[in-house]
């Protein structure tokens, strides 16, 4: 008799590429509030110019993309295959990001780290109440069990970590912070699930709705630069940046890179 082959079914692969995945995002996350904060104490301070640096590393994705497609070009699969409704969805969920990433950066242009963490904790649990609701996500002890160690345990390193928050500020730019922190953690709760529903509604197994969305959101900060006249004053930011010119354009590089 002879011996069956494993199928090969690309399991390994997407292991690999969800452990892959996972490391990128603790980056993202635990690296980019920290070089977030870094612009801000340092003598950086345009709010949108910081906002649109959480999306501008978007056009990465596209090159990559473009080079797989280049590399077989001998493949049926389109670069782009997203009908008009998922495409329509995925640019309010852009503006939506757009939104959400203003209330992050201007939060955190005020708060110190340590505060900044201990509200965004609170996205899980904002996470899974819409998910109830909106995705009707049914929960088990395991999830709420999950959900509730997480944010506790992000407050707890939150509550331990040693505050930044720079001299004179007034309390009521702390305030401030506070709830636009605070909203930005309710803002991206509801993100993440109304992200889950539109790809249940358009019932496609391949789209590139994540990178219209980072898309959308990099022209909506894109616009707010210009109406706040952000490009015009980059220049002499850089220059006036308290570590100097060059670790200036290291520090913003390396925000739009990582976040």
């Amino acid at each position: 008799m002879e011996a069956k082959e494993p199928k090969r079914d690309g399991t390994t692969m997407r292991k690999a590429l969800l452990v892959i995945n996972c490391i990128i995002l603790s980056i993202g996350n635990c690296g980019g509030p920290l070089i977030m904060r870094l612009y801000f104490i340092h003598g950086g301070n345009r709010i949108w110019f910081s906002s649109w640096l959480e999306t501008a590393g978007c056009p990465i994705a596209c090159a990559y993309m473009h080079r797989s497609r280049t590399a077989d070009p001998t493949s049926e699969n389109k670069l782009f295959y997203m009908e008009r409704p998922l495409f329509l969805a995925a640019i309010v969920l852009g503006i939506i990001t757009g939104i959400d990433n203003y209330f992050y950066s201007y939060g955190l242009s005020r708060l110190p780290i340590s505060t900044s963490s201990l509200i965004i904790a609170s996205q899980l649990a904002f996470t899974a109440g819409f998910d109830f609701l909106l995705v009707k996500q049914k929960f088990t002890a395991y999830s709420i069990n999950a959900v509730f160690l997480l944010t506790i345990g992000a407050g707890v390193l939150a509550l331990h970590s040693s505050s930044d928050r720079p001299a004179n500020e007034p309390n009521r730019e702390y305030i401030t912070g506070f709830v636009m922190t605070l909203a930005a953690s309710a803002l991206y709760g509801f993100i993440l699930p109304l992200v889950e529903l539109t790809y249940k509604k358009a019932k496609q197994e391949i789209s590139y709705a994540q990178l219209v969305m980072c898309l959308v959101a990099t022209a909506f900060g894109t616009v707010g630069m210009l109406i706040n006249n952000d490009f015009k004053v980059v220049g002499r930011e850089a220059r006036e940046f308290e570590l100097g010119e060059t670790k200036y354009y290291v520090v913003v590089i390396s925000s739009a890179i990582i976040r």
